[in-house]
């Protein structure tokens, strides 16, 4: 649980600074790969190749080519249609993908996980429903691509996990999964990518190096470890944590008008689905 709250913390940021620094600015392509070679970078000197077979570590790559590959390409997109506090709205869906495809992964059903993930998502809904832009369904739908690509990288992890030997570091494998988001990213630059919208000022090479390390390098790895140590339910719960975390960061950095009332009440919802869902994963335990 720790782990998913600190990078919690870490990942409230980068709402904010991409939509301030970078989106509209720099080529959504160039931030993608930069952020994914970085976090490779970051963990191919850990790497041990010995450790997995060719099956795990393909589909170790995989993962990492949808919850971070393609996943960022559809976040990204949705800055040029949307506002941080739309894109927000937007993610309030991923509890349920998370929870309904734990469950079919696992081959069963968990009626108590999804009714933690919905008043979770209601919580959310109160703190960050207001007025659409005329933006509204492309932003929708492309922030729901990067939902789904999330929630499936975090499901498939849980369940790639459970047949990796005990004995194994985690953070001596994880490269498999960076380099399957590279393998994705590279080419999407190539292909789609605008040369002519790189970085330009210090400002923005900065942020970027500090989404690939910390939020995509670090932040992943904690995350994805996190996640094997909590109840699918606690999982679907914390991806919604983030709304209110970004809220917070937006008024203290950027004073964005928050509606406290609605912020308050929001965070109550959310804290109750986290509370019953964390309650139930310890009586499950007893």
């Amino acid at each position: 649980m720790f782990y998913l709250v600190a990078v919690t913390v870490l990942w409230a940021f980068s709402f904010s600074l991409i939509g301030e620094y970078l989106a509209g600015a720099v080529d959504s392509y160039f931030s993608v790969l930069t952020r994914v070679l970085l976090a490779s970078l970051l963990f191919l000197p850990f790497l041990n190749i010995s450790l997995l077979s060719a099956k795990q570590k393909l589909a170790l790559a995989c993962l990492g080519a949808l919850q971070l590959g393609m996943m960022y390409i559809f976040f990204y997109h949705s800055f040029l249609y949307l506002s941080v506090p739309e894109v927000l709205l937007f993610t309030i869906f991923t509890p349920l993908y998370v929870t309904m495809l734990n469950d079919a992964l696992f081959k069963r059903f968990t009626p108590f996980h999804m009714l933690c993930a919905l008043i979770a998502t209601v919580g959310a809904a109160v703190i960050r429903f207001e007025g659409i832009s005329e933006h509204f369904w492309t932003g929708f739908f492309i922030v729901q691509g990067a939902n789904l690509c999330f929630a499936l990288g975090q499901v498939g992890y849980r369940k790639l996990a459970s047949t990796f030997q005990p004995s194994i570091s985690n953070h001596n494998i994880f490269a498999w999964f960076y380099l399957g988001a590279l393998a994705v990213a590279l080419p999407a630059f190539f292909m789609f990518g605008n040369a002519s919208q790189l970085p330009q000022t210090t400002t923005q090479w900065g942020v970027l190096l500090w989404l690939g390390v910390m939020a995509s390098g670090l932040g992943y790895y904690f995350w994805n470890q996190g996640a094997l140590k909590v109840s699918a339910g606690t999982l679907a719960i914390m991806n919604n944590a983030l709304i209110p975390a970004g809220l917070i960061v937006n008024l203290v950095l950027w004073q964005i008008d928050t509606d406290y009332s609605r912020l308050a009440l929001g965070g109550f919802i959310i804290g109750i689905a986290l509370w019953l869902s964390q309650k139930r994963s310890t009586i499950d335990a007893l």
